[in-house]
């Protein structure tokens, strides 16, 4: 089992990650994680752990882990964009057919304060995008 291991582990935490290198490499045949270092995804950069000396081998494997993990956030974004307007949609048909007055008065403010508010930055940006072409 341990021939199958990868040579570091990528512990996610807010903002990115710690950063493990994997040894299997003693008497016991135990799996060593030694920390190296910590990770920032939001400024895309990476630091060693104390006085860590990091490999070739490890800021390559960093790199390539920053990489696919901001890929792999930035779909996550636009999946959650697109779960929204079907939410916005559902709530639409909610407020069409099962909603009662009680729960429409709760709610409408907030929801048109929110969709207001969405509406002026949307038609903003895409005024923006249009002025640049």
């Amino acid at each position: 089992m341990t021939s199958d291991l990868p040579t570091h582990y990528f512990r996610v935490r807010d903002n990115g990650a710690v950063v493990f290198r994997i040894n299997t490499d003693n008497r016991q045949g135990r799996i060593d994680m030694d920390q190296i270092a910590v990770v920032n995804t939001n400024r895309g950069d990476f630091k060693p752990h104390g006085d860590q000396a990091l490999t070739h081998a490890d800021e390559v494997a960093i790199n390539n882990w920053i990489t696919t993990r901001q890929g792999t956030l930035a779909a996550r974004d636009l999946d959650d964009m697109r779960r929204t307007v079907d939410q916005l949609q559902l709530l639409t048909q909610w407020a069409l057919s099962r909603a009662t007055d009680a729960q429409l008065e709760e709610l409408t403010d907030d929801l048109l304060l929110a969709i207001h508010d969405l509406r002026s930055v949307l038609v903003r940006k895409k005024a923006d995008r249009l002025n640049k072409a």
